[in-house]
């Protein structure tokens, strides 16, 4: 079973290029609506509405589809009057929910602030939902699943929500990176934006690669929390990435003289622990929620590393990690009977396969993936892949030009921001964005994790972010980030 699958599925991470004057026959439109996706703040004043485009801009007389967006006007008398454009990340996650929470969002103190959704997520029309593979990963996890038969039951899952979306006439082919940045491109057009900024974060900062290098002339500025660059191949380190940040860490535990105390060597212990249930599994029994029986997990070292990942607070990782080494499984059974809930519905992952397949899998190196699968004894078996190559060759969605996996060259403004222990988008990548950035700044959050940004209980990210958008040609330096150290691990 890989746990690792549901935690991270979303945690994060094209076609080609399409200019606008290939579509000079059509011109897209954004239209008010007064039933939005969400209830909104009292007190905020918004317009909500759908941007209709093509969904394939190769074909001036194509069907059109609609995509939603948020203008939220800013709470200042005298707004600047370049707004931020929003959307996050995924692939397949979606940007509307965020509208509820806009009475926490700094930016709104200084100017609009507008959510768009990704075409082919939830609130979209199409919306390229696969609750086959939500099912299927719902399967695979339950304790008595012949892992011999997963291939078929992810294949056969695949297969299924390709045929029914295509039954609909969703061209799949249509759903990529270049396909999102020229629609927000469109956006900006449809509003008549004169210039403007734009807050990405995880997967959505590749579509801020891609409006930066395709559509650059109105961009003011550019925030990307967490960024997954357009060079990197995700597939092929995610593991590694995993168990360097699992290492970091644990040897932070171990240079603090409380947390070494009351977990002494603890990392070394970890890893012999990971490897040697990878020879032989936990055996756990879990309650079924259901039935009120007792179901029997095998759990190996690929299972049990995601004690790391799965943890909500990365203070309390040792205090979880010593549980586990002193055969504590409450916390251990407490997840785990949550994989007897109901399946997902599978929101966005169709969307979710097709950018990967098409922008993804055809730049992996499957020998990589395959040395990357047993390289590490704490982890083996587990694949560093989002999606099999077998699952994208079912998908047949086209592979994007080779231009969509070399990095972006920009001049543009830019803030790069990461969390210290982010194992999804690791702070290397940031700095090797900046040699190609050459007029960007960056930002590390000591004892952080993924997109600091949506840290609600400390909001220096954002604040951060805010001070750039207010100031591009500065690195930001708000007073709370020298207040930010490394988490007080929890010892007892």
């Amino acid at each position: 079973m890989k746990l690792l699958k549901i935690i991270s599925l979303f945690f994060l991470v094209t076609s080609c290029t399409i200019t606008q004057k290939e579509n000079a026959s059509f011109t897209p439109i954004f239209q008010e609506s007064t039933e939005a996706t969400h209830k909104i703040p009292d007190g905020q004043i918004y317009t909500f509405g759908y941007l209709e485009v093509l969904e394939n801009r190769n074909s001036t007389t194509g069907k059109t589809i609609k995509i939603p967006a948020y203008i939220f006007k800013s709470r200042s008398e005298n707004p600047k009057k370049d707004p931020i454009i929003y959307t996050v990340g995924g692939p397949g996650a979606t940007t509307m929910p965020s509208a509820q929470y806009m009475n926490y969002y700094k930016y709104l103190n200084d100017r609009d602030f507008i959510l768009v959704e990704q075409r082919g997520n939830y609130y979209a029309q199409p919306h390229l939902d696969c609750p086959e593979w939500a099912k299927a990963i719902y399967t695979s996890n339950l304790p008595n699943f012949d892992t011999s038969q997963s291939d078929a039951l992810f294949a056969k899952a695949a297969t299924t929500c390709r045929d029914r979306l295509l039954e609909k006439g969703i061209d799949l082919n249509s759903y990529t990176t270049n396909e999102i940045a020229a629609d927000i491109n469109d956006l900006v057009s449809a509003l008549d934006i004169k210039e403007y900024n734009l807050l990405t974060i995880s997967y959505s900062t590749k579509i801020a690669q891609v409006l930066m290098r395709d559509y650059p002339e109105r961009i003011r500025s550019v925030v990307m929390d967490s960024p997954l660059p357009l060079e990197v191949n995700y597939d092929e380190e995610s593991v590694g990435n995993l168990l360097v940040i699992v290492e970091k860490l644990l040897s932070d535990c171990a240079s603090d003289a409380k947390c070494n105390n009351a977990f002494p060597n603890i990392k070394q212990r970890f890893f012999e622990y990971l490897q040697e249930k990878t020879q032989n599994p936990l055996v756990i029994e879990v309650e079924n929620p259901n039935n009120g029986n007792l179901e029997t997990f095998h759990l190996k070292g690929k299972d049990l590393i995601t004690v790391f990942t799965a943890t909500n607070t990365i203070a309390n990782v040792p205090f979880e990690i010593d549980k586990l080494l002193n055969n504590d499984l409450s916390s251990l059974k407490k997840r785990l009977s949550n994989l007897f809930k109901k399946p997902k519905d599978g929101a966005g992952l169709g969307m979710r396969l097709s950018v990967w397949c098409a922008e993804e899998y055809p730049f992996n190196s499957q020998e990589i993936i395959q040395a990357e699968t047993n390289k590490y004894p704490e982890t083996k078996g587990l694949s560093p892949a989002v999606f099999k190559s077998e699952i994208c060759k079912i998908w047949s969605v086209e592979k994007v030009k080779a231009i969509e996996n070399q990095p972006v060259k920009s001049e543009i403004p830019t803030m790069l921001i990461n969390g210290e222990y982010d194992t999804e988008t690791p702070v290397k990548w940031a700095v090797a964005m900046r040699e190609n950035l050459t007029n960007s700044h960056h930002l590390v959050f000591k004892g952080w994790t993924h997109i600091p940004t949506t840290n609600w209980g400390n909001q220096c990210a954002m604040n951060a972010a805010n001070d750039f958008f207010n100031n591009p040609n500065e690195k930001p330096h708000p007073a709370c980030f020298d207040e930010i150290v490394r988490p007080e691990f929890k010892i007892e």
